[in-house]
Protein backbone atom coordinates (compact mmCIF):
# COMPACT_ATOMS: atom_id res chain seq x y z
CA UNK A 1 0.00 0.00 0.00
CA UNK A 2 1.47 2.96 -0.92
CA UNK A 3 1.65 5.63 1.50
CA UNK A 4 -0.06 9.44 1.25
CA UNK A 5 2.88 11.80 0.50
CA UNK A 6 3.76 14.02 3.93
CA UNK A 7 3.17 17.61 3.12
CA UNK A 8 5.11 20.21 5.40
CA UNK A 9 4.26 23.13 4.22
CA UNK A 10 5.83 26.59 5.06
CA UNK A 11 3.93 28.16 8.07
CA UNK A 12 3.61 32.08 8.28
CA UNK A 13 2.28 33.28 11.52
CA UNK A 14 0.42 36.98 11.49
CA UNK A 15 -0.73 39.07 14.65
CA UNK A 16 -3.52 41.15 13.98
CA UNK A 17 -5.50 43.63 15.81
CA UNK A 18 -8.80 42.22 17.24
CA UNK A 19 -10.98 44.55 15.40
CA UNK A 20 -9.67 43.81 11.72
CA UNK A 21 -12.06 41.94 9.44
CA UNK A 22 -10.31 42.47 6.46
CA UNK A 23 -6.60 41.22 6.77
CA UNK A 24 -7.54 37.86 7.47
CA UNK A 25 -9.94 37.07 4.65
CA UNK A 26 -8.25 39.25 2.04
CA UNK A 27 -4.77 37.48 2.76
CA UNK A 28 -6.80 34.04 2.43
CA UNK A 29 -7.38 35.04 -0.88
CA UNK A 30 -4.25 36.08 -2.12
CA UNK A 31 -2.63 32.67 -0.72
CA UNK A 32 -4.79 30.48 -2.76
CA UNK A 33 -1.90 29.71 -5.03
CA UNK A 34 -0.41 28.02 -2.47
CA UNK A 35 -2.63 26.18 -0.81
CA UNK A 36 -0.68 23.25 -0.99
CA UNK A 37 2.89 24.93 0.32
CA UNK A 38 2.06 27.86 2.68
CA UNK A 39 -0.38 28.05 5.67
CA UNK A 40 -1.35 31.27 7.52
CA UNK A 41 -1.93 31.85 11.12
CA UNK A 42 -3.71 34.14 13.22
CA UNK A 43 -3.15 35.47 16.85
CA UNK A 44 -5.17 38.51 18.11
CA UNK A 45 -4.48 41.26 20.54
CA UNK A 46 -7.21 43.88 22.01
CA UNK A 47 -6.89 46.93 19.70
CA UNK A 48 -10.00 49.30 19.18
CA UNK A 49 -9.28 52.61 17.69
CA UNK A 50 -6.58 54.46 16.49
CA UNK A 51 -5.62 57.99 18.12
CA UNK A 52 -2.63 59.42 19.53
CA UNK A 53 -4.22 59.81 22.96
CA UNK A 54 -2.37 57.54 25.44
CA UNK A 55 -4.61 55.08 26.03
CA UNK A 56 -4.78 54.29 22.16
CA UNK A 57 -0.71 54.23 22.15
CA UNK A 58 -1.24 51.86 25.43
CA UNK A 59 -2.78 49.30 22.82
CA UNK A 60 0.43 48.17 21.54
CA UNK A 61 1.62 47.52 24.54
CA UNK A 62 5.23 45.11 23.68
CA UNK A 63 3.89 42.72 26.46
CA UNK A 64 -0.07 42.43 24.90
CA UNK A 65 1.28 41.56 21.43
CA UNK A 66 4.10 39.26 23.02
CA UNK A 67 1.71 37.35 24.81
CA UNK A 68 -0.55 36.75 21.20
CA UNK A 69 3.27 36.09 19.37
CA UNK A 70 3.98 33.14 21.96
CA UNK A 71 0.41 31.69 20.88
CA UNK A 72 1.87 31.54 17.24
CA UNK A 73 5.50 29.92 18.14
CA UNK A 74 2.78 27.12 19.75
CA UNK A 75 2.49 26.61 16.11
CA UNK A 76 5.97 26.16 15.42
CA UNK A 77 5.03 29.03 12.34
CA UNK A 78 8.49 29.52 10.32
CA UNK A 79 8.22 33.43 10.82
CA UNK A 80 5.74 36.01 12.71
CA UNK A 81 4.64 38.84 11.10
CA UNK A 82 3.32 42.33 12.75
CA UNK A 83 0.01 42.66 10.25
CA UNK A 84 0.10 46.69 11.76
CA UNK A 85 0.97 49.86 10.80
CA UNK A 86 1.26 51.61 13.59
CA UNK A 87 4.94 52.15 13.36
CA UNK A 88 3.89 54.56 10.38
CA UNK A 89 2.71 57.14 12.89
CA UNK A 90 5.04 56.00 16.20
CA UNK A 91 8.16 55.09 14.19
CA UNK A 92 9.95 52.06 13.04
CA UNK A 93 12.14 51.48 16.02
CA UNK A 94 8.60 50.56 17.90
CA UNK A 95 8.34 47.52 15.19
CA UNK A 96 12.06 47.03 15.38
CA UNK A 97 12.17 46.72 19.60
CA UNK A 98 8.73 44.49 19.51
CA UNK A 99 10.27 42.23 16.44
CA UNK A 100 13.80 42.00 18.41
CA UNK A 101 11.73 41.07 21.74
CA UNK A 102 9.53 38.52 20.01
CA UNK A 103 12.58 36.92 18.26
CA UNK A 104 14.18 36.86 21.54
CA UNK A 105 11.51 35.09 23.05
CA UNK A 106 10.50 32.31 20.61
CA UNK A 107 13.93 32.26 18.54
CA UNK A 108 11.35 32.64 15.12
CA UNK A 109 12.90 35.68 12.88
CA UNK A 110 9.81 38.75 13.01
CA UNK A 111 8.90 41.05 10.64
CA UNK A 112 6.15 43.68 10.09
CA UNK A 113 4.20 45.39 7.62
CA UNK A 114 5.96 49.02 8.00
CA UNK A 115 9.34 46.77 6.80
CA UNK A 116 7.59 45.17 4.03
CA UNK A 117 6.47 49.07 2.80
CA UNK A 118 10.51 49.88 3.24
CA UNK A 119 11.75 47.18 1.18
CA UNK A 120 8.71 47.55 -1.27
CA UNK A 121 9.57 51.24 -1.27
CA UNK A 122 13.46 50.73 -1.82
CA UNK A 123 12.95 48.08 -4.51
CA UNK A 124 10.81 50.99 -6.63
CA UNK A 125 13.41 53.70 -5.92
CA UNK A 126 10.52 55.92 -4.59
CA UNK A 127 11.09 59.09 -3.59
CA UNK A 128 7.66 60.58 -3.99
CA UNK A 129 4.97 59.11 -2.05
CA UNK A 130 1.38 59.64 -2.05
CA UNK A 131 -0.72 58.49 1.46
CA UNK A 132 -3.92 57.17 1.24
CA UNK A 133 -5.44 56.11 4.73
CA UNK A 134 -8.90 56.13 6.83
CA UNK A 135 -6.72 57.60 9.72
CA UNK A 136 -7.88 61.15 11.78
CA UNK A 137 -5.69 64.50 11.10
CA UNK A 138 -3.71 63.69 14.09
CA UNK A 139 -2.13 60.44 12.95
CA UNK A 140 -1.76 61.57 8.91
CA UNK A 141 0.27 64.07 9.98
CA UNK A 142 2.39 62.16 11.97
CA UNK A 143 2.84 59.73 9.42
CA UNK A 144 3.62 62.49 6.88
CA UNK A 145 6.36 63.61 8.89
CA UNK A 146 7.53 60.59 9.49
CA UNK A 147 8.11 60.11 5.78
CA UNK A 148 9.30 63.54 5.20
CA UNK A 149 11.95 62.82 8.36
CA UNK A 150 13.58 60.08 6.36
CA UNK A 151 13.94 61.99 3.24
CA UNK A 152 10.45 61.61 1.07
CA UNK A 153 8.82 64.11 -0.64
CA UNK A 154 4.65 63.59 -0.01
CA UNK A 155 2.83 64.86 -2.89
CA UNK A 156 -0.36 63.83 -2.42
CA UNK A 157 -2.57 62.86 1.23
CA UNK A 158 -6.05 61.65 1.46
CA UNK A 159 -7.58 60.54 5.51
CA UNK A 160 -10.61 59.80 6.21
CA UNK A 161 -10.83 61.42 9.79
CA UNK A 162 -12.18 58.14 11.22
CA UNK A 163 -10.56 56.99 14.42
CA UNK A 164 -12.06 53.51 13.51
CA UNK A 165 -10.28 50.43 13.49
CA UNK A 166 -13.52 48.46 12.91
CA UNK A 167 -15.24 51.36 10.79
CA UNK A 168 -12.39 50.96 8.34
CA UNK A 169 -13.64 47.73 6.89
CA UNK A 170 -16.91 49.65 6.29
CA UNK A 171 -15.23 52.12 3.56
CA UNK A 172 -16.31 50.11 -0.40
CA UNK A 173 -13.64 49.29 -2.86
CA UNK A 174 -15.26 51.92 -4.92
CA UNK A 175 -14.98 54.30 -2.40
CA UNK A 176 -11.07 53.55 -1.79
CA UNK A 177 -10.58 53.18 -5.71
CA UNK A 178 -11.71 57.14 -6.47
CA UNK A 179 -9.08 57.75 -3.66
CA UNK A 180 -7.06 56.00 -4.62
CA UNK A 181 -7.21 57.40 -8.68
CA UNK A 182 -7.23 60.77 -7.14
CA UNK A 183 -3.96 60.40 -5.69
CA UNK A 184 -2.49 59.06 -8.77
CA UNK A 185 -3.00 62.49 -10.49
CA UNK A 186 -0.12 64.04 -8.45
CA UNK A 187 1.89 61.42 -10.31
CA UNK A 188 4.07 60.13 -7.32
CA UNK A 189 6.78 57.15 -7.61
CA UNK A 190 4.15 54.84 -5.44
CA UNK A 191 0.62 55.17 -3.47
CA UNK A 192 0.69 53.77 -0.52
CA UNK A 193 -2.66 52.77 1.43
CA UNK A 194 -1.66 52.40 4.29
CA UNK A 195 -3.87 50.33 7.02
CA UNK A 196 -4.96 47.07 6.95
CA UNK A 197 -8.66 47.09 7.93
CA UNK A 198 -8.79 48.94 4.70
CA UNK A 199 -10.01 47.61 1.25
CA UNK A 200 -6.76 48.80 -0.51
CA UNK A 201 -5.31 45.50 -2.06
CA UNK A 202 -8.24 45.35 -4.46
CA UNK A 203 -8.07 48.39 -6.16
CA UNK A 204 -3.97 48.44 -6.63
CA UNK A 205 -4.48 46.74 -9.81
CA UNK A 206 -7.07 48.18 -11.51
CA UNK A 207 -5.62 51.55 -10.25
CA UNK A 208 -1.74 50.34 -12.08
CA UNK A 209 -3.39 49.31 -15.20
CA UNK A 210 -5.07 52.92 -15.78
CA UNK A 211 -2.97 55.61 -14.12
CA UNK A 212 0.31 53.74 -14.36
CA UNK A 213 1.63 54.33 -11.05
CA UNK A 214 2.73 51.84 -8.48
CA UNK A 215 0.48 51.29 -5.64
CA UNK A 216 1.09 49.45 -1.86
CA UNK A 217 -1.56 47.89 -0.02
CA UNK A 218 -0.43 47.25 3.22
CA UNK A 219 -2.07 43.81 3.60
CA UNK A 220 -0.65 43.15 0.27
CA UNK A 221 3.01 44.00 1.04
CA UNK A 222 2.79 42.46 4.25
CA UNK A 223 1.83 39.43 2.09
CA UNK A 224 4.52 39.69 -0.68
CA UNK A 225 7.15 40.53 2.20
CA UNK A 226 5.84 37.51 4.53
CA UNK A 227 5.98 35.35 1.27
CA UNK A 228 9.75 36.45 0.93
CA UNK A 229 10.55 35.65 4.38
CA UNK A 230 10.14 32.16 4.58
CA UNK A 231 11.75 31.62 0.99
CA UNK A 232 9.12 31.20 -1.44
CA UNK A 233 8.76 33.07 -4.62
CA UNK A 234 5.44 36.07 -4.68
CA UNK A 235 5.50 35.80 -7.99
CA UNK A 236 2.59 33.18 -8.10
CA UNK A 237 0.13 35.74 -7.17
CA UNK A 238 -1.75 37.38 -9.96
CA UNK A 239 -4.40 40.09 -10.52
CA UNK A 240 -3.30 41.93 -7.20
CA UNK A 241 -1.49 44.55 -8.13
CA UNK A 242 2.83 44.70 -9.60
CA UNK A 243 4.11 44.86 -5.51
CA UNK A 244 4.14 40.56 -5.98
CA UNK A 245 7.04 40.96 -9.16
CA UNK A 246 9.13 43.11 -6.93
Amino acid sequence: MTRPTVVNPKRIGMLTPSSNTVLEPCTARLFMPYVDTVTVHFSRFRLTDISLSEASIKQFDHDVILEAALRLAEAKVDCIVWNGTSAAWLGMEQDQALCTRITEETGIPVTSTMEAFAQAIDRLQAKRLALVTPYTSEIQNAIIQRYEDQGFEIVHDTHLDDPGNFSFANYTVDEIKGHTMKAAESRPDVILIVCTNFRGASVAAEVETHMDVPVLDSVAVTAWHSLRQVGVDPGEIAGWGRVFAL
